[in-house]
């Protein structure tokens, strides 16, 4: 078990909106929790109880109440949330029209720029009526291809105040990866911007629009934002419009939300799509508002003075995640470029200049840091800093370390998991509890999450496979074109009937922590006994000569060998030295199941676009079998090192 790095202060225990809530729980119900395990325990054994709570403690807008909770919260899928409500997600997000600052962009190498919610309201009000007039209507699909800016924002919540359903790639996407998502859900409108910057160039986005739309023709309208020119040339775009003609040019327009049911469709998200087409996974206006209102208030502790930023693409779910806590009234920092450009240093310098109070970022990029010896706390003042969430991979306990050593010592560090497929989180962070090395400190209030054995039963301080055996508001409502819902069924539901299945290998401490260990489809077995990669990249990427790393298991002789390969440091070399080195640190600090049988160099390790490790591409690539969508991959170029390579025909 990790060693306990923090711990909350009783000041900042009791100005929590989670204490408040728990006392509020405590007097409708006659309860006396005082802690948070005793207040989770409860929100999973009266899930509906919870629920309605939380509605009117959050203040939900919505133009008519609900009849029922939920219809069942045994059945999944198919459970129904908060029959008879009517409300929009635009307004609850628009709910503040006042002159504090709702967005800050920084793009790379340019000067920040802010737009108060009086602003952000305005714009959006301009854009819902031009939307309007060229005739989307609720359910129609409305598509972003954009940097991470506030046009983007002002764009998903202008068609989702007219019932539209907003969808998003970021435009690093490749012309394939954009067709591979769009092409299925036949958008009627798409914004654009000209282009994007990262690492000092400016990269154009409308030779690419271009093409798109060649495959494309449910598009009606193409509306282009400037932003890497001034003026740039949208003659080769058809059907297009620059944003500022677009939108409409009255004033004091007030929007007029369209009143749906608490299951109409907000948002399309997409599976990686590195086994074939991304899955669209259809998620609801009502359930993923009170959804991420539940974690950015009550878990993450976001109130009206915060500000926070995550760094992400409008490809990655954490941008919706972080677009919900202007529901909040936070002021929200939008950061779109590379975040080592010009220096590794730039995100905490605009952590300082912005005064942000809630930082969140990645794994993989904390990791970098320590590597390239970035020391953020010694080089900016990040007094108001109070909180930094990490994602998308498992932070190793050493990156926690990282985190109270080199960023600042009095913070919450919350290691945050889940998954796009319900928009938000199993496990995360919350205000109550002390950070624990290598631990994410609860799993989410409501999620009636466990770890199950090889047999299917619950197990505690062991190892298994992440399920939810409970219903949950975010579940998707439905897959796109998935008529009989057999798509959706085997995603989840084919291994545990009527549990949800999530695909992550976890252990549940018996202090209600969760250690993640990997993904189980990429857990190895080497001698038929499981176990997860984070535990052998945990080791390895501390080694100064190990820049980054990918473990698979390779079939061999009727059992799973596991091999490593091992992306070197600058002037590095895998000498036998160095890998003898490799093993002892992996069998001194793991066990002698996660040594490697082989180590090999690569040049580069492949990524998805939201940067994970694809291990399953890698294994397949070794076994010669054919990887069918690399359109999915940040850098597809680097598989092919791993196919046949020599030294995985030998002994």
């Amino acid at each position: 078990m990790g060693k306990m790095l923090w711990k909350p202060s009783d000041e900042r225990v009791k100005a929590s909106a989670m204490y408040r809530f728990m006392q509020v729980v405590n007097t409708r119900f006659g309860h006396n929790f005082n802690n948070y395990n005793s207040l989770y325990r409860w929100s999973v054994e009266a899930i509906p109880d919870f629920w309605e709570t939380f509605w009117e403690f959050a203040d939900i807008i919505a133009s008519r109440p609900y009849d029922r909770v939920v219809d069942d919260v045994e059945k999944m899928p198919g459970a129904r949330w908060f029959s008879g409500a009517r409300l929009n997600f635009a307004e609850n997000l628009l709910r503040y029209r006042d002159g504090q600052t709702a967005l800050i962009f920084k793009g790379e190498g340019q000067p920040s720029v802010k737009m108060t919610y009086a602003g952000l309201y305005d714009e959006v009000a301009r854009v819902a009526s031009a939307l309007k007039a060229v005739g989307v209507a609720p359910g129609d699909r409305v598509v972003g291809f954009m940097p991470n800016m506030p046009h983007t924002i002002i764009a998903m919540l202008a068609a989702v105040s007219l019932g539209a359903v907003w969808s998003s790639c970021s435009p690093d996407f490749g012309i394939k990866g954009v067709l591979d998502r769009f092409g299925q859900i036949k958008p009627k409108v798409l914004f654009t911007a000209d282009g994007y910057f990262f690492k000092g160039n400016r990269i154009d986005s409308l030779e690419r629009i271009a093409a798109i739309l060649e495959s494309l023709d449910s598009v009606e309208r193409v509306v282009v934002v400037p932003y890497t020119r001034k003026q740039p040339d949208i003659g080769q775009v058809p059907k297009s419009i620059l944003f500022d003609d677009f939108k409409s040019h009255q004033d004091n327009l007030e929007i007029d939300f369209a009143q749906m049911p608490f299951e109409h469709p907000l948002y399309i998200m997409y599976s990686s799509g590195t086994t074939g087409l991304p899955k669209c996974m259809v998620q609801s206006a009502g359930g993923i508002l009170v959804h991420h209102m539940k974690e950015l208030m009550l878990h993450t502790d976001v109130k009206r003075r915060d500000t926070l930023f995550y760094f992400t693409t409008c490809g990655w779910m954490m941008w919706n995640w972080m677009t919900s806590a202007l529901s909040l009234g936070a002021t929200l920092v939008l950061f779109d470029g590379n975040p080592f450009h010009p220096h590794p240093g730039t995100l905490w310098e605009m952590a300082r200049d912005e005064q942000i109070t809630v930082f969140g970022t990645s794994a993989g990029y904390l990791a970098a840091l320590q590597n390239a010896g970035v020391q953020p706390g010694r080089t900016y003042d990040l007094s108001p800093l109070r909180t930094i969430l990490s994602t998308g991979s498992p932070l190793s306990a050493e990156g926690f370390e990282f985190v109270y050593q080199k960023i600042k010592g009095n913070l919450q560090l919350a290691s945050i998991s889940g998954g796009t497929d319900l928009n938000g989180c199993f496990a995360l962070g919350n205000p109550l509890d002390p950070v624990y090395a290598g631990e994410l400190q609860c799993r989410g209030l409501a999620m009636k999450v466990e770890a199950f054995d090889e047999q299917g039963k619950p197990v505690i301080n062991r190892q298994g496979e992440l399920v939810c055996t409970a219903a949950f508001p975010s579940m998707p409502i439905y897959f796109w074109d998935d008529p009989d819902g057999k798509k959706y069924h085997s995603a989840y539901f084919d291994v545990y009937p009527g549990v949800w299945r999530h695909g992550d290998y976890i252990m549940i401490t018996d202090r209600g922590t969760v250690i993640i260990y990997g993904r189980s489809d990429a857990t190895l077995n080497p001698g038929g006994v499981r176990i997860g990669t984070a535990e052998i990249y945990r080791q390895v990427e501390q080694m100064e000569e190990i820049e980054d790393s990918i473990v698979v298991g390779q079939d061999w002789k009727n059992d799973v060998r596991v091999i490593l390969f091992v992306k070197l440091a600058p002037g590095a070399s895998l000498t036998d030295a160095l890998k003898d080195r490799i093993r002892q640190t992996i069998r001194a600090n793991a066990s002698p199941r996660h040594v490697p049988a082989k180590i090999l160099a690569v040049p580069d390790i492949p990524y998805t676009l939201n940067m994970k490790k694809v291990e399953l591409a890698v294994k397949k690539t070794i076994h010669g079998q054919p990887v069918l969508n690399k359109d999915a991959l940040r850098n597809p170029e680097a598989l092919d090192y791993f196919a046949d390579i020599k030294a995985l025909q030998e002994d």
